[in-house]
């Protein structure tokens, strides 16, 4: 990791580690409002996903944000996900990659992740899954060979899930791990290995997810990890996760949230990051563990 926010992915692909998410961001001129705050704040990379159903308006909006930013297609890392309805079959999954590029009216996808381990309205337990997992990802190598994604990864993956792309694809590993991370959802055996294998893994609900956000914000221990060092709390949470190495798309749609979220130029000192490594846990989220 650079001090300046950015990872070297395998193959040499340059990611920013601090992104603006899109989930649940919808409407032209919302999109526009957001992204032309974010882009003028110094966000480089933009996360979205088929089942967000906001590609077309990202698209429209960076048309016109791009050169008011002075920034090129080349400046903006743009990351979207397969649904999970779409798994097992290349041309399915050739046909939606190749929507999205239209949609965000792009040439190339900077990095394309399967959103989830596990097949929509498949039992999770079922034997099916772990074959599916395998084609989709032969699927992601082959949209990878044909230059329409740069890079390909996953999301809400566990360690089996991965080992078992390690040991069927060795030669093409996912480059990045989408996973609910904050220090109620401390994975550290997950972060020790996909470190261990060069996979980044990148946060989502690092400020404690959409539903019950205030409780991970409103936190004691955050609280007084935030007046100690002076930033909010919201700050504490993003610069604790890229202390250990993670990346991190967080979403707000306050201009003055979207700023601040982007201002992480400080340190938690070593008794304050200890306490934040041991608070209760709690997931806001899915589970990627369910999926046998």
């Amino acid at each position: 990791m650079s001090s300046e926010k950015v990872y070297t992915l395998m193959g040499g692909e340059r990611m920013p580690l601090v992104g603006y998410g899109t989930y649940k961001v919808r409407g032209r001129e919302l999109i526009n409002r957001v992204l032309d705050c974010a882009l003028g704040a110094g966000y480089r990379l933009i996360d979205t996903a088929v089942v967000y159903e906001n590609e077309q308006e990202i698209g429209e909006a960076l048309r016109s944000l791009l050169p008011k930013h002075n920034l090129k297609r080349e400046d903006i890392f743009i990351t979207s996900k397969l649904p999970s309805n779409l798994y097992g079959v290349l041309d399915n999954i050739l046909k939606v990659i190749k929507s999205s590029l239209v949609k965000l009216d792009v040439t190339f996808i900077d990095l394309y992740l399967i959103h989830w381990p596990g097949q929509h309205g498949q039992n999770p337990r079922d034997d099916s899954n772990s074959h599916v997992r395998a084609q989709t990802w032969k699927a992601l190598i082959e949209a990878k060979r044909m230059g329409w994604v740069k890079n390909i990864g996953v999301s809400n993956y566990a360690d089996h899930h991965i080992r078992e792309i390690i040991d069927r694809y060795p030669h093409e590993l996912p480059v990045v791990n989408q996973v609910e991370w904050h220090p109620m959802c401390y994975q550290q055996e997950l972060l020790s290995f996909c470190k261990e294998n060069s996979i980044l893994l990148q946060a989502y609900f690092s400020l404690g997810g959409t539903s019950d956000s205030n409780a991970l914000l409103n936190n004691a221990e955050v609280q007084k990890v935030a007046q100690n060092v002076h930033k909010s709390p919201a700050q504490v949470l993003l610069a604790w996760a890229l202390q250990h190495g993670v990346a991190i798309i967080p979403k707000s749609l306050n201009n003055d949230h979207i700023i601040s979220n982007f201002k992480l130029d400080f340190v938690i000192p070593d008794d304050d990051f200890r306490i934040l490594n041991s608070l209760p846990q709690k997931r806001f989220g899915g589970n990627p563990a369910i999926v046998l």
